[in-house]
């Protein structure tokens, strides 16, 4: 089974993209065994810190020490990534580059129509950087429009096409997974 840290782009208490992973994490459970990994308290990535980083960082770059792989849920904030999420991955962009080989997909559910194309569509410049070397899956983004009326209360899932689109780009990943074998970070 696949271990995978589930990064969530938004920390707000009634996110729709924090309840779109659980309903993720929840789903699959047979198949992958997602992690959370917390985002809302690590420092601001400074390089003048960088080789002594804080404990909340040094927490952090352990909880991803073990992963095989990384999922990444976004809301969209102007057109981009919040920049909470863009903090962790400038963090895991040095030292030991965390995400560098590993496979990652990605998510994202806004109220508007775009379901968050053109955060992941930034995302993926991110994450393909040479700092990082992500292996992010190719054409299967799952992005939901108007999720405020595809989900209920307690955060499931209620539409019937979206969710049998999410079983088929989750189907995908775990196969890329398989295929993606992750670089080593010894030069």
């Amino acid at each position: 089974m696949l271990k995978v840290a589930a990064l969530v782009g938004s920390i707000r208490k009634e996110s729709y993209n924090m309840k779109l992973a659980k309903f993720i994490k929840d789903r699959y459970k047979d198949h992958l065994d997602i992690r959370f990994v917390p985002i809302r308290d690590l420092a601001h990535y400074d390089q003048d810190i960088e080789n002594e980083a804080p404990a909340s960082v040094r927490n952090f770059k352990t909880l991803l020490s073990d992963v095989d792989a990384f999922l990444i849920v976004t809301p969209e904030f102007n057109h981009s990534i919040p920049g909470v999420l863009k903090n962790a991955l400038d963090w895991l962009s040095r030292g030991d580059k965390e995400m560098n080989g590993k496979p990652t997909f990605l998510a994202g559910a806004t109220m508007g129509a775009l379901g968050t194309v053109r955060a992941q569509m930034h995302l993926r410049q991110i994450l393909n950087a040479p700092g990082m070397g992500a292996k992010v899956l190719p054409g299967n983004e799952i992005l939901i429009g108007h999720i405020q009326h595809k989900m209920d209360e307690s955060g499931q899932l209620t539409d019937h096409r979206t969710i049998d689109f999410i079983d088929g780009v989750v189907e995908e990943f775990i196969q890329f997974a398989e295929t993606v074998k992750p670089k080593s970070n010894v030069l």
